[in-house]
């Protein structure tokens, strides 16, 4: 059967297989039998396997689009009605998915936010399981000290928090600063793996360094110390800056006007940021990735098992989210559920950047995905 096909259920099955209408003898007895089942907990698998074992996924969690023209000036407001501090931590504002009944999560593994850091404010240290990071899509000024490294962050930079390092943020400009941070919260939270554990009250080194430590032994190309030779579960960069990224987006779109292979598709270049001690993703339950497209490309309908959240970096454009165009623009998020059908289509040229939790799906085996006219 395709793995596109949709029109078999459970229901239907059963209906082809209709068992004889029970004696009223059996159907007292079947009565006392679920009541025995309720009074020792437990549930059988023929009232439930719609639920449990769907045909295809079926998400709770829906496609959504947050505008940043919303976002902002909300976490603006709140910069000036919220301290930071210890207790609550963070002045950071998650996305909540409608379709996953007021739960703080983008979807069931992902959790994504607006986080805003006024002017000369630091967020203090701490750690915690969750693996996280920050994509920057506006502003300068502020550095990301983890474990005791401080950490540039600017316009378009990817930077990492793998889980258990001590971090904290500190604003050393006359501005504020806001940017979005994801994580594995809702993974963490689902399977009880989560531990927390407070650091300083402010960060262990307010220095403002160009580039952070961690840049300076392992960005460099190709090239690797001796010094750091066994693989790490999550890679030892702790910043992924956009020159680079916005160099190899171009030049792949350079090489695909000279008719050399280079894209993912006509007018599409894309990268995955990568743990240069593996080539695998850069953290082990976070894949992040960056696409351009060309102005008046598109890309083909996809589905794919396990959930993303985007966010326009730069430009105009449509994301077609189970057959509904969302116009988007500069800072909107949006989000794809589960086996939810997307498709991309640039008005300008269109940047974006993506994180999603495909390192956990592929671990377990449980990925899969289907092109609409391609894949059977």
């Amino acid at each position: 059967m395709s793995i596109s096909a949709e029109n078999t259920t459970h229901e239907l099955v059963a209906a082809g297989h209709a068992l004889p209408e029970p004696t009223p003898e059996e159907a007292a007895q079947l009565e006392q039998l679920y009541k025995d089942f309720d009074r020792e907990n437990l549930i059988p698998l023929w009232t439930q396997i719609a639920d449990l074992m769907p045909m295809i996924p079926s998400p709770k969690a829906v496609p959504h689009v947050w505008r940043w023209s919303d976002l902002y000036p909300l976490a603006a407001r709140s910069g000036d009605l919220v301290p930071v501090g210890r207790g609550g931590e963070r002045r950071a504002i998650a996305l909540a998915n409608p379709g996953l009944g007021g739960t703080p999560y983008a979807t069931p593994t992902l959790w994504a936010a607006i986080q805003y850091l006024g002017a000369h404010e630091t967020a203090p240290e701490h750690r915690h399981s969750q693996n996280a990071f920050r994509f920057v899509v506006e502003g300068e000024g502020v550095w990301t000290v983890v474990n005791g490294d401080p950490v540039r962050m600017s316009r378009g930079d990817f930077l990492l928090t793998p889980g258990w390092n001590f971090h904290g943020h500190h604003n050393d400009a006359d501005q504020p600063m806001a940017w979005i941070d994801g994580l594995d919260i809702p993974f963490a939270h689902h399977t009880d793996a989560g531990f927390f554990e407070f650091g300083t009250e402010r960060v262990t080194d307010e220095a403002t360094p160009d580039l952070s430590r961690s840049e300076r032994l392992w960005a460099h190309p190709g090239l690797r110390p001796l010094s750091g030779l066994d693989d790490t579960a999550s890679s030892p960069i702790a910043a992924y800056r956009w020159e680079y990224t916005d160099r190899a987006l171009r030049e792949q779109l350079l090489l695909e006007d000279e008719g050399h292979p280079a894209t993912v598709g006509q007018g599409h270049a894309a990268i995955r940021y990568s743990n240069p001690t593996t080539g695998g993703d850069v953290m082990p339950t976070i894949r992040a990735e960056f696409h351009r497209l060309r102005a008046g490309a598109s890309t083909e309908t996809l589905h794919e098992v396990g959930s993303s959240v985007w966010q326009v970096f730069e430009g105009r454009g449509t994301a077609i989210l189970d057959g509904e165009n969302r116009n988007l623009e500069k800072g909107d998020l949006f989000v794809v559920p589960s086996w939810a059908a997307w498709s991309l289509r640039a008005e300008t040229e269109f940047d974006l950047f993506r994180f999603s939790d495909a390192p956990i799906f592929e671990r377990l085996n449980f990925n899969r995905t289907y092109i609409e006219g391609r894949t059977k």
